[in-house]
């Protein structure tokens, strides 16, 4: 069988929304405990080298490689280095409550601390990657997590009514910040990114997690300032939410984005996405997660091959993967009958 080349512009077709020349795979992330099961070895960062984080990343890119994937995620988490970080795992407030706090929180430390975090991963990733292949993503997390993450969402919710003016002001500040941290990572990194991606889940099964008309007022404004900042470098945006968004689908599509993932067949079967947005935006995704999970091989393999075929004759710019990512929980049977129906499917084009 001839070996796999990676090629980066096959992913990127899609984002300027046209179709491939070769289906490409998508996906948001691939858990690195999944990794592990797949590839059956341990995959650790051993030491603080440059060395150690070269072999750590390539290990983990072989095996994007290895299933086919033209690109990779690579994301730095801004919350993580957020002093306090936690609140958006639920079950506690963030560190953010009053006016006093917003005053005394030391965002001006945040960069600083960003960038020491995350410089050996995105100089090791640039060393490492193969020929042929890019990374996507760039800064992690997106404006509405950021404000769960520094507040706490039911916390959040409560804030918009009890002051209002310091929940606008939250939404300024994480804009500044993000737009500090993407300006510095389109600077330095622009050359390992195929195209930027911000994930931000704005909604759940039935509707979006705040009224439309707060996400319309204090997120999508944010948005807009990192979106014309990867426009303004001729590169393209992604957005990953979750949820049941369309109620606000218009107005995000309004701040510019390039192409869309995430779908849930219990919200919405794929096909709406096609119907109602394929002539403007790339889509990727198409593979509920919970399809993986819960059949066997054969069957996986089957779905996906027709569902791929479909989808990718009736949109005009698709990348095909799961609706969500591959989390640790994700059988590997799963994960493998996706590859090898799109690997079939390929092989017929």
């Amino acid at each position: 069988m001839e070996k796999f080349q990676p090629d980066y512009n096959n992913i990127l077709e899609v984002l300027f929304n046209r179709k491939p020349k070769r289906l490409p795979l998508y996906e948001h992330h691939i858990d690195l405990p999944f990794i592990e099961r797949f590839v059956g070895k341990k995959i650790e960062l051993e030491g603080d080298s440059a060395s150690d984080y070269e072999n750590y990343h390539r290990q983990i890119i072989e095996f994007w490689k290895d299933a086919t994937y033209d690109a990779f995620d690579y994301e730095a988490p801004i919350c993580n280095v957020y002093p306090g970080h936690g609140a958006i795992l639920g079950g506690r407030p963030g560190p953010i409550q009053t006016r006093e706090d917003f005053n005394n929180y030391p965002f001006d430390e945040i960069p600083e601390k960003f960038w020491k975090e995350y410089t050996p991963h995105l100089n090791a990733i640039r060393k490492v990657i193969p020929e042929g292949m890019k990374a996507y993503g760039g800064c992690g997390y997106g404006i509405f997590e950021s404000s769960q993450d520094l507040v706490g969402y039911e916390y959040l919710c409560v804030l918009q009514y009890t002051d209002p003016e310091l929940f606008r002001d939250l939404f300024i500040k994480i804009g500044d910040l993000y737009e500090e941290l993407w300006t510095e990572m389109i600077r330095r990194y622009d050359d390992i990114f195929v195209f930027y991606r911000m994930g931000d889940d704005l909604g759940f099964k039935s509707s979006t997690l705040l009224e439309p008309d707060t996400i319309r007022q204090h997120i999508l404004p944010q948005y807009k300032r990192i979106i014309k900042l990867v426009h303004q470098n001729s590169k393209k945006f992604l957005l990953h939410s979750c949820g049941n968004i369309f109620n606000v689908m218009e107005d995000i599509l309004d701040t510019g984005i390039d192409a869309k993932h995430s779908n849930e067949d219990a919200i919405a079967p794929f096909e709406r996405w096609i119907d109602d947005y394929s002539e403007r935006i790339g889509l990727f995704g198409g593979i509920d997660v919970d399809i993986l999970c819960q059949n066997n091989y054969n069957d996986i393999f089957n779905l996906v091959y027709e569902k791929g075929k479909l989808f990718r004759n009736f949109a005009k710019g698709f990348g095909i993967g799961s609706g969500n990512s591959i989390t640790s929980y994700v059988p590997t049977h799963g994960f493998q009958a996706m590859i090898d129906a799109v690997k079939k499917i390929r092989s017929e084009e």
